[in-house]
């Protein structure tokens, strides 16, 4: 496999320039490291972080990642979802490419797990999905900041049932070296109050192991 996906939103959701990109993650992750501490038993399994620009959700965002500092030197690869916004898809969609740049540099594949999930029928190969789909990429610079050393599993999520996304995430779920990573803004177009419940009830739910 080979081909680079280029950053498609650098600049606009995030800054564009390396050093301005380092500082401006850099200074997330240490405001939300010097916020009220999050107690854990362990490094999270798995984070549900947002993709809009940084300006606006990058301070949520750190805040998830943040809590991955225990863990910087265990993780090792990073099974990354998020919802395709501009090109239809049926299924989880790889990239067909051998790594993801971000004005941090390189992040390559993993192709031995990308691998184990070919043989899937829901999944399947489309660059156009991820040409230009800002959901994925907006992650990778927290992930470089917060991880000495990871590949990526890349899926764009379009029409795919919740059985069908169980069967992937189970044969890459691995042990303590696998992070997943599930890019959403959860509810949209909502009122602020609706929203705030909305997302409420949906954080219980999955809390709680509840599949709706």
């Amino acid at each position: 496999m080979e081909g680079i996906r280029s950053p498609a939103v650098a600049g606009s959701f995030y800054p564009g320039g390396t050093a301005a990109l380092t500082a401006m993650v850099s200074g997330l992750l240490a405001d939300a490291s010097a916020a009220e501490p999050v107690h854990r038993a362990a490094p999270p399994k798995a984070l549900i972080v947002p993709h809009a620009g940084y300006i606006y959700s990058g301070a949520t965002a750190a805040r998830a990642y943040a809590g991955l500092a225990a863990a910087r030197q265990v993780i090792r690869r990073v099974v990354l979802l998020g919802p395709v916004h501009r090109v239809a898809v049926r299924g989880l969609a790889l990239p067909g490419v051998a790594r993801f740049a971000t004005p941090l540099g390189e992040v390559a594949l993993d192709q031995h797990a990308i691998a184990a999930i070919r043989d899937l029928p829901q999944v399947v190969d489309s660059a156009p999905a991820h040409a230009h789909e800002h959901a994925l990429e907006v992650q990778l610079p927290f992930l470089q900041s917060v991880l000495d050393d990871f590949k990526l599993v890349p899926l764009a999520v379009g029409d795919a049932s919740p059985a069908e996304v169980a069967e992937v995430l189970e044969r890459l779920w691995g042990g303590p070296e696998t992070l997943v990573v599930i890019s959403s803004d959860l509810s949209h177009f909502l009122p602020y109050a609706t929203a705030q419940q909305t997302d409420r009830a949906t954080a219980q739910d999955i809390l709680a192991l509840k599949p709706t």
